[in-house]
């Protein structure tokens, strides 16, 4: 996190620099403060509506808020408010800003094909990443991935429009120490939307095999778990909704789980998912 707004500030500091006002920074600071405020209060919100979740009746779904309950006591959680999505793809997130205001959302696919024990190791994945307060973190780190991507993009367009600086202060001994250090903020600029995404994704992987470790500790059945992953990756077809905002909150990629191996790796959201049964199962990947 410290990272990011560092990030940010230096997109603002390089901007004001660029632009000779140095208004632009203390609005980039304030904005990023804004942004992590406005997503702590209302990331719940802004994903289930993405995602087209819809409340899971009690009546309908007993079974599934019966199994939920019975983890997040487990867990000594209070009960997330539970969401269904209407998609045949197996998947689930969780979101909320804290243990007391989460919700956990399930598609009627993974309803279709999980098994209890199965059903029982993604919910205690789910309620992982609550205990864990991934659910926070990853909110936090979209908004700020975001947020350097759009200060970036207006940067772009404006040098395409044919807007802003770059020309300033040439006149004396200094001027090719200043075009050094501009070509080095361009591309800092135009590379940072890159850098920011792969540390999301960084931290998205390392939090899903936690959230993998904590899921199987509170089951005390991590083959259900591994079973229910074999079975989500097996569905390669994307979540008809499927967002890039919100792709890193579920529990495999919304766009089609494949395994995936090599530098290609640095650019997933999830772990490949043999990495993550093998995980589970401490067994060598084949």
């Amino acid at each position: 996190m410290g990272l990011f707004l560092a990030v940010i500030v230096g997109i603002g500091y390089f901007l004001s620099y660029y632009y000779g006002n140095s208004a632009i920074l203390y609005v980039a600071i304030v904005f990023s403060v804004l942004s992590n405020v406005g997503s702590y209060w209302f990331s719940d919100k802004i994903v289930l509506a993405l995602s087209r979740a819809r409340k899971a009746d009690e009546t309908e779904y007993r079974e599934l808020h019966r199994v939920l309950e019975n983890l997040a006591i487990t867990a000594g959680l209070p009960k997330p408010r539970l969401y269904v999505i209407d998609e045949p793809a197996p998947n689930a997130f969780a979101t909320g800003r804290n243990k007391d205001h989460a919700a956990v959302a399930v598609t009627t696919g993974l309803l279709s094909v999980l098994d209890r024990s199965e059903l029982e190791g993604v919910l205690a994945h789910e309620l992982s990443h609550i205990g864990n307060r991934d659910i926070l973190l990853s909110t936090l780190v979209a908004v700020l991935v975001g947020l350097i991507a759009i200060l970036s993009d207006m940067f772009i367009r404006s040098r395409l429009w044919g807007f802003g600086g770059g020309h300033r202060d040439n006149r004396s001994g200094g001027g090719q120490a200043q075009a050094i250090l501009m070509l080095v903020g361009v591309v800092f600029i135009v590379l940072s939307p890159i850098i920011a995404t792969l540390i999301q994704l960084a931290i998205s992987r390392k939090r899903e095999f936690l959230a993998d470790a904590s899921g199987a500790l509170l089951t005390r059945y991590p083959e259900g778990l591994a079973s229910a992953l074999k079975k989500i990756s097996s569905y390669n077809s994307p979540m008809r909704h499927a967002s890039n905002a919100t792709a890193h909150l579920f529990i495999s990629n919304p766009f089609g789980s494949r395994a995936v191996r090599g530098m290609t790796k640095l650019f997933m959201t999830h772990p490949p998912a043999e990495e993550r049964v093998a995980a589970l199962l401490g067994s060598p990947i084949s």
